[in-house]
């Protein structure tokens, strides 16, 4: 039978020896079965790029007061929104560039490049010296950080059609993952002199770079990634494509084996040659906005928890080290992954993915609220309120950017998404620039303004980031948010 099939494919597909591509699309006609290790390296590819992204969030507040450039405490949080939004204004500079490479040269040389990057960049990080290094190297960092974008053209490449979804949601669900073990490594591992004084001597590396352990703990798992990577395979054509899609080959080879009426195969390619230019797909657009305005409230909301966990109590924060707050964004990580695996596909099922992002943006908007008095609490209830809080915050924020890239890929024709999500990642790129520098302002104003009369202190950060949240609720409804059937 698969003899029967390869020769189909051979006639049907015009089959090119030596194609990467074509190799690919022959493999996914013949192979069944869950494809377990395609999602094995996507997940570890996308976690690998989402671990340095916010993993100096916790140790950031301390790294700022170690280089001695804020002169109070309450200009700390102004210098941190600087170093955070550099690596996102690097990769949105560069996002659209690394795009046109990918489609040029292959998923996978800038896929080994993006990995190999991380391991350099992060780990000159992490032996900053100064503010300034500590902005360059991050920018550095994000301008060669490629794999988002390429990865979710890959992943649509890679997977059959059948598991499109199920790439999707790896994606997102790494890289929100990545997103809350990376500040989980930051906080146990930062400053390891002073905190396993047994294992590491003031004198050492360790001890010289109190910041370098963490970022060195990244930087060898990307190199790690960068050695698997060489086994995948090339998903790129190196011919001029052929006028039928991969999806009409399969279509005609299970015509030719079923039987079955070739109309279905003809009206999807004449409905993909009229597919419009991505700018005009509203559909498409609609759903990036919306995401680019969750995306800006994620890593605002990031960085501020941070932020406000490691700031003294007479600041209306926790005075947390950065072991409490990686202990917090540990046990979220956890709560993430358990939530993304085995509930949040019976949700999409059930409601779809606009309720879902509509449901998990309205449900954010109380516990936000809550922080500041959670606050006001001490010891056990603490603990306990501040973990319940951060672990539904962070599973109902993936849950809604989870959604809106669903959205996103069901918008467009397969041939079309890695163009989409260079599109998606450029736009989101430029908000997340905004997040982290519009965050760390917010929170050193709101530091100033303990006594006043309307939203004190952290209230008002958090009132801010509800106004975001509500923002993205409210572009969900028609007639703003269009959806496309499922493709």
């Amino acid at each position: 039978m698969a003899e029967e099939y390869k020769e189909a494919l051979l006639e049907k597909h015009n089959y090119h020896d030596g194609c990467p591509g074509c190799k690919v699309e022959q493999m996914k006609l013949l192979r069944r079965g869950y494809p377990y290790l395609e999602l094995s390296f996507v997940w570890i590819i996308v976690l690998s790029t989402s671990l340095p992204i916010s993993s100096l969030y916790p140790f950031l507040y301390y790294m700022i007061d170690d280089f001695g450039v804020a002169k109070t405490e309450k200009d700390i949080g102004f210098y941190a929104g600087f170093v955070g939004c550099s690596f996102m204004l690097g990769r949105a500079l560069t996002s659209v560039f690394w795009g046109i490479v990918a489609d040029r040269y292959g998923r996978k040389p800038i896929i080994l490049l993006g990995t190999i990057s991380i391991a350099i960049f992060n780990a000159l990080f992490g032996l900053s010296v100064n503010f300034w290094m500590a902005i360059g190297t991050r920018f550095l960092l994000g301008s060669f950080n490629c794999l988002l974008g390429t990865m979710k053209a890959y992943a649509s490449e890679i997977f059959r059609d059948e598991y499109q979804a199920t790439a999707m949601s790896a994606v997102s669900t790494a890289w929100g993952i990545g997103l809350i073990i990376g500040p989980a490594l930051g906080g146990f591992l930062a400053q390891p002199a002073d905190k396993y004084p047994n294992v590491f001597s003031q004198d050492s590396i360790f001890g010289r770079f109190r910041y370098a352990l963490p970022c060195f703990t990244i930087s060898a798992f990307a190199l790690l990634v960068t050695v698997l990577c060489c086994f995948i395979p090339e998903t790129l054509h190196n011919h001029k494509q052929d006028s039928t899609s991969h999806d009409d080959s399969y279509e005609i080879l299970e015509a030719a084996s079923h039987e079955s009426t070739a109309s279905t195969g003809k009206a999807g390619k004449t409905e993909r040659k009229a597919s419009q230019s991505l700018l005009k797909n509203w559909p498409l657009m609609s759903s990036i906005i919306v995401y680019c305005v969750l995306c800006l409230h994620d890593t605002a909301y990031s960085e501020i928890f941070a932020l406000w966990a490691n700031s003294p109590r007479k600041y209306g924060g926790l005075s947390y080290s950065t072991n409490d707050v990686g202990t917090v964004l540990a046990i979220s990580g956890f709560g993430l992954f358990c939530f993304q695996v085995f509930v949040y596909p019976f949700a999409e099922k059930l409601l779809g993915p606009v309720l879902v992002t509509r449901f998990a943006g309205a449900l954010m908007i109380p516990i936000q609220m809550s922080y500041p008095f959670i606050a006001n609490s001490s010891g056990v209830s603490l603990s306990l309120m501040l973990n319940c809080a951060s672990i539904l915050v962070n599973v109902l924020s993936v849950s809604a950017i989870t959604g809106l890239l669903i959205l996103q890929n069901r918008a467009v024709d397969q041939s079309q998404r890695g163009a989409a999500n260079g599109i998606a990642m450029t736009a989101m790129s430029l908000f997340k620039t905004v997040g982290p520098a519009g965050a760390g302002i917010l929170f050193s104003w709101s530091e100033r303004r303990l006594n006043a009369a309307f939203l004190p202190g952290s209230h008002m950060v958090f009132f801010v980031l509800n106004v975001i949240v509500v923002v993205g609720v409210a572009l969900t409804f028609k007639p703003f948010l269009t959806t496309t059937a499922r493709r």
